[in-house]
């Protein structure tokens, strides 16, 4: 389940704690946890509403400042039923402080490089996390639509190898594009490139 950037911070701070979708099928379920940019959310319940009985409150819970913007907004969702889903904040990510850990021994690095070998031969496309960590250390702040261009990729392939590399705390999504993690900058620094 994704959210804008827009509802980030009422995620976080718990102002926000229901978002309505328009779903052929449920996409969440309630007591599963789900990462979004700002941390974890937990799933409280997930049910089928009708979206005309939406009330203007739970817009404002929903993070909108009317009922016309929550309805325009699923209107952009296409068809299906609208499921009403409550949630709360549920603690930070842990991605964050593992980027800015840098602090990497010798044994850490070879560890991390061992992953990244992993990944890069079990791509059907060969070797991939070295040029994609290079293509963002060069280009910070770039779309992820140009840099996938860049590589002859799809975007959606390029941005879930990129979450790959965020997972091991080796980049940082930005508004806009992507940059190098000081733990990331740290791993580019002791491995050589291929």
């Amino acid at each position: 389940m994704l959210f804008k950037q827009e509802h980030w911070d009422g995620l976080t701070d718990g102002t926000i704690t229901v978002a309505f979708r328009r779903w052929t099928r449920p996409n969440a379920k309630a007591g599963r946890r789900m990462r979004f940019p700002g941390g974890w959310l937990m799933v409280d319940d997930v049910r089928v509403v009708d979206g005309n009985a939406i009330a203007k409150a739970d817009a404002h819970r929903a993070g909108f400042a009317s009922l016309a913007a929550l309805h325009a907004q699923l209107d952009e969702l296409g068809a299906g039923d609208v499921y009403r889903i409550e949630l709360h904040y549920d603690g930070p990510d842990e991605r964050v402080a593992l980027r800015e850990d840098a602090d990497l021994s010798d044994d850490d690095v070879a560890v991390i490089g061992a992953r990244l070998a992993k990944m890069d031969k079990s791509s059907p496309r060969g070797p991939w996390t070295r040029p994609t960590l290079d293509l963002i250390a060069a280009n910070p702040g770039v779309r992820a639509p140009d840099l996938a261009a860049s590589q002859g990729l799809e975007t959606l392939a390029f941005k879930r190898d990129v979450r790959k590399l965020k997972a091991l705390g080796l980049t940082e999504s930005l508004k806009v594009g992507y940059r190098i993690s000081p733990r990331g900058q740290r791993v580019l620094d002791q491995t050589a490139p291929p």
